[in-house]
């Protein structure tokens, strides 16, 4: 989602990012290069740190050839061919967890990370799909997906989570809320973070001004929120909100916030109050939109304020379904299923 604000407060020390396989060093033996992605966010930001003996490596991009050559080149070029002994995964979703389980197995690197994203990457792995099960087609004509998109992906193969994540082996290291953990010479105080995924992992330097930030502290954007069929009573908005209102206190106006995309930027406690302001105004913009019973499909235009293309469509539509959800969970929304099962939004009186 767009932010409302401008960033003022918000400093970017490095205008232009390393290319593919390249590496700006952002902090002694802190190693920042990037990874592609095959979308609209057409990267993500890995990091390096160095333990002396070898690497600790902060997320791993998509399992795909083309990522593991460049994972080969800069193992080879910047980190100097010592090996890769531990890999921490912020949270499960596949541009962070993809070549985790290729770090283990290949590469013999131990997997940190946290346990509902363990659970979360295991059963998604496992769970391969040849066609859209009837929970999820259900779930499409619930947000009001229009018949045409509606049609066209029952008639694809879904997307698998296995499509682009390496097999994972069993076993792994947990992390939780309140841990200190030791990397790059650094001791860090590990804080939990929800709404864009559940038990986000970030993790704050008490010996510098660095912050790990993965997607939970992003510049510039937000990570998308959204509200899936596996549980469709989620409140991912409320987590979110609550999560950003428990880390704002963390925040310095100095910390270097090194995220899972965009640039690495300074000026956190201000973007602490965007991230959460963004969501506020976003609600209030919908609130007023649904005066006449609106679907979660008829709801782009005053979340996005722009025009959401096919490739963006699908992300759209579980952000829509979470902002109303979250109005009708608090009790400033109703609903009434329409006879096509879509569910029909609409203002309390």
């Amino acid at each position: 989602m767009p932010d409302d604000q401008a960033s003022s407060g918000i400093r970017y020390p490095w205008e232009t990012p390393p290319e593919h396989g390249e590496a700006i060093e952002v902090a002694p033996g802190v190693l920042w290069t990037r990874l592609p992605l095959p979308m609209k966010l057409d990267h993500v930001n890995v990091f390096a740190l160095d333990d002396g003996d070898g690497w600790t490596v902060i997320d791993t991009g998509f399992s795909s050839g083309k990522t593991r050559d460049i994972w080969d080149a800069f193992m080879a070029g910047p980190l100097g061919g010592k090996p890769v002994r531990r890999v921490i995964v912020t949270h499960h979703h596949p541009d962070h967890v993809g070549l985790a389980g290729w770090f283990q197995s290949v590469h013999g690197a131990e997997l940190v990370t946290t346990r509902t994203a363990w659970l979360m990457s295991r059963m998604l792995l496992l769970d391969e799909q040849d066609t859209l099960p009837p929970e999820t087609v259900a779930f499409y004509k619930s947000t009001g997906m229009a018949p045409d998109i509606l049609e066209k992906r029952v008639s694809e193969r879904p997307f698998n989570f296995s499509d682009i994540l390496w097999p994972m082996p069993l076993g792994y290291t947990r992390i939780q809320q309140g841990d200190t953990i030791e990397i790059g010479g650094r001791s860090w105080d590990v804080h939990m973070g929800n709404g864009h995924a559940p038990e986000h992992a970030t993790f704050w330097s008490r010996d510098d001004n660095l912050v790990l930030g993965g997607d939970q502290l992003l510049p510039s954007i937000s990570p998308n929120i959204g509200v899936y069929v596996t549980e469709p009573m989620a409140d991912p908005i409320g987590d979110w909100l609550e999560s950003c209102e428990r880390l704002a206190p963390l925040a310095r106006a100095d910390h270097l916030v090194l995220g899972g995309h965009k640039l690495p930027f300074t000026g956190l406690p201000t973007r602490m109050r965007q991230l959460i302001e963004n969501h506020h105004s976003a609600l209030r913009r919908l609130l007023e939109y649904i005066d006449t019973p609106k679907t979660a499909a008829e709801c782009f235009s005053p979340l996005f304020k722009r025009k959401i293309g096919p490739a963006e469509y699908g992300l759209a539509l579980v952000e829509a379904v979470a902002h109303l959800s979250h109005l009708y969970q608090v009790g400033q929304a109703v609903r009434t299923r329409r006879d096509d099962g879509a569910w029909l939004y609409q203002k309390a009186t």
